[in-house]
């Protein structure tokens, strides 16, 4: 295979987006930087999926005149990009971890669902029903053939009903996290010297029970899932229509573009 004269763009963008994950990982860095750090390399790589993953695909239809472009066959690109940004996302998880062994040494822990105490399960479930449950809309999944569209940028819950004596069929349902109305993190109620905060979406999960209770069932999982669109603006060449307008269809085709990454949870 002949090799390139030059970088691709979007492999040394990544190589950029690296640099900013090296800062989350120095530990010379104060804590509240390098968790910030994880917040602009994880918004950075939505983006680029978003829009140069998003092209290269649609490049890949164009076959042997995208390399004319590109130097390189857009699928070669996809497969470095794909391979680059799973060792990204490894140690991104290696990172968080170590910040959350730091911050557990500074008295500040985060906790999920399963090590509330009985304070705190009083206070999530209060916390739940007043501030959380009037924005939780369950959409039951009755079908793949009738599977929700997933909005971009948002995460949801998917999950799993059942009954523990089988009585009822299990089934499946989506809750979308209300991340844009509600805050990511809740303080919980700790000692003195230390400090417990809950996700949003781990309040939602211990309150699933009350979220289904009128459907029978007593057995819930739950495990976070996430899609980016294509959101690349694509504009045509009609000369009728004005720009402005070409611009704010490409903005609304952006909410129903193809999906270029699914990630989810594996806990």
């Amino acid at each position: 295979m002949q090799k390139r004269k030059t970088i691709v763009r979007d492999i040394s963008w990544l190589s950029f987006n690296n640099r900013v994950l090296q800062e989350a990982g120095d530990d010379t860095v104060p804590l509240r930087e390098r968790i910030r750090f994880l917040g602009i390399f994880s918004n950075n790589l939505d983006e680029f999926f978003r829009v140069r993953v998003a092209t290269l695909r649609k490049m890949t239809e164009l076959g042997s005149k995208a390399k004319m472009h590109l130097e390189s066959q857009p699928q070669a690109i996809l497969e470095e990009i794909q391979e680059m940004v799973h060792l990204q996302q490894i140690e991104f998880e290696r990172i968080w971890k170590e910040i959350q062994k730091e911050l557990a040494k500074q008295q500040i822990h985060l906790i999920n669902e399963k090590k509330l105490s009985v304070q705190q399960q009083k206070f999530v479930l209060d916390y739940f029903n007043e501030e959380v449950r009037s924005s939780i809309i369950p959409l039951m999944i009755e079908s793949i053939q009738n599977f929700p569209v997933l909005n971009d940028k948002s995460i949801y819950l998917a999950c799993t009903l059942s009954k523990k004596d089988k009585s009822i069929p299990q089934c499946f349902a989506l809750v979308s996290v209300p991340t844009r109305s509600l805050s990511r993190f809740l303080i919980l109620p700790s000692k003195s010297d230390e400090h417990h905060i809950i996700l949003l979406e781990d309040i939602i999960r211990f309150c699933l029970p009350v979220i289904f209770s009128s459907l029978g069932y007593d057995q819930f999982s739950a495990h976070i899932i996430k899609l980016t669109r294509d959101a690349e603006i694509d504009i045509d060449n009609d000369i009728s229509t004005p720009l402005i307008q070409k611009i704010e269809r490409g903005l609304k085709n952006r909410k129903k573009g193809k999906p270029v990454r699914f990630v989810f949870d594996q806990e």
